[in-house]
């Protein structure tokens, strides 16, 4: 009989909800706590991750390079002297110490004394990252993604179909953690439309009174459509009042669609949920501030910059005990609201929504350009549908875009949907660029929608 060894239930839970409350609690007690109890919760937290994670290799001989030690950080405005690091510098720590990097904090071996989980990033944008979660960390990121959902419009009770995609990513099964352990929900695991067919998700959704789907907002209004073909109308006879997920593709048609206004959450693959829309939906995502702490850099320099300016978000999480993750810029870009407190009455510091990928910017005649936001400039010309896909190509001697995009227009008229394209992209972004138009679903190969992609591809760099 092995020895030492910890069940799941053996976590101590009383501990867990103490210092992370599930929803509803949280929305009752830490959402509108003051600033001064939420600066010292923060500082005692970083201080305490900050120790633990200078006995990781990988953190310990970059703070010591950067002259940074623990003891140094005073204040929460401390954290700036630790030095940041990218995905590259774990892909590097990947290379170099197979297969996990020097990163973690934990080893495949300490299995043997308490449950672990391994996932992989999905490896959009280059070499997957594996992340490994001890069971704390499991559900306290579930308790984080709870707190999402909740703020989203479930309940407990209500029957979720769950349509992420189930892999090596995170994504999937930290939604199913968080539904059925921390919200009590009805959980189908349906998967994507390549596992479960769009017909049969739609029909388990009507049968069973869903009342969330959770996928990306291209796949809500390709399921809209599936149903208008089956002689459904999605806003009268189902039951869904909450669209998670709601910041991946079109919103506003996926509103008028399914008369649910989708919330816009953030989070990624190492940390789960970071902050959720505010129950205003007001644009403003309030972040998980005794969980992380929030910075935004200059995407080229590293550099601070001032609230209200775009630039790429630092996360440093302060409640894992595995894989830490400490100043590490994740190059999505974003940018912090001033300090004060939201009209919902909460004080917690909030941040803008997901604007497009750092490490995907484009320099056009001077003009920084990331591909992701050409969607939400060219939304609402006449012709184009929610569906487009860039290519970055080198042409003589300069860099230029090609930005194509679905139309639903006759095929005689596409010339004419290609010059409103054009001309919105030039007033709005201050250079031009080229637009061809396709067809619907001729871009679901590029986009990764024919495979039912967790995560769609909107850019490819083609340049030599």
């Amino acid at each position: 009989m092995s020895t030492g060894m910890r069940r799941p239930h053996q976590l101590d839970y009383d501990a867990i909800e103490r210092l992370f409350p599930p929803p509803p609690e949280y929305f009752e007690t830490t959402f509108f706590e003051d600033p001064d109890t939420i600066a010292r919760k923060q500082l005692l937290r970083l201080q305490d991750r900050a120790q633990r994670a200078w006995q990781v290799p990988f953190f310990r001989k970059r703070w010591e390079a950067a002259g940074f030690h623990p003891d140094q950080l005073h204040t929460v405005d401390d954290l700036w002297k630790a030095p940041a690091y990218t995905v590259d510098d774990i892909r590097a720590s990947i290379n170099e110490n197979p297969p996990l990097g020097d990163y973690q904090s934990i080893g495949l071996e300490d299995a043997r004394n308490e449950p672990m989980r391994l996932y992989v990033s999905g490896g959009t944008t280059g070499r997957s990252r594996p992340t490994l979660y001890t069971a704390w960390d499991r559900e306290v990121g579930a308790i984080t993604m709870a707190r999402a959902l909740y703020a989203e419009g479930i309940r407990p009770g209500d029957v979720v179909i769950n349509a992420w995609a189930y892999s090596t990513h995170n994504g999937a099964h930290a939604f199913d953690e968080a539904l059925y352990r921390w919200l009590n929900c009805v959980v189908l695991t349906t998967g994507t439309g390549n596992v479960t067919s769009t017909r049969k998700q739609v029909e388990l959704a009507h049968e069973y009174g869903a009342a969330a789907i959770l996928t990306t907002g291209d796949y809500m209004l390709k399921m809209a459509e599936t149903a208008v073909e089956m002689g459904l109308d999605p806003k009268a006879d189902f039951n869904i009042r909450a669209l998670p997920g709601g910041h991946i593709g079109d919103a506003e048609r996926v509103k008028e669609v399914w008369g649910v206004t989708p919330a816009q959450p953030y989070g990624f693959h190492e940390v789960q949920n970071v902050s959720i829309e505010c129950p205003l939906r007001n644009g403003q995502l309030h972040i998980f501030e005794d969980c992380f702490v929030v910075q935004v850099v200059d995407v080229e320099t590293g550099e601070q910059v001032p609230d209200g300016t775009q630039g790429a978000l630092v996360i440093t999480e302060i409640y894992k005990t595995g894989s830490p993750q400490f100043r590490y810029n994740i190059m999505d870009l974003s940018f912090l609201y001033p300090p004060g407190q939201c009209e919902c009455g909460s004080w917690l510091r909030r941040m803008g929504p997901f604007a497009g990928r750092g490490d995907n910017m484009v320099k056009l005649r001077g003009v920084n350009v990331w591909p992701e936001a050409i969607g939400d400039v060219i939304s609402d010309v006449a012709g184009v549908t929610e569906d487009f896909f860039c290519r970055a190509v080198r042409a003589g001697d300069r860099d230029e875009m090609i930005v194509m995009v679905a139309s639903d227009a006759p095929t005689d008229e596409f010339a004419a949907v290609a010059e409103r394209v054009e001309a919105r992209i030039k007033e709005v972004m201050s250079v031009r660029m080229t637009a061809e138009v396709v067809r619907p679903g001729e871009l679901d190969d590029l986009t990764g929608m024919a495979t039912g992609a967790a995560k769609l591809v909107r850019f490819k760099d083609e340049r030599p």
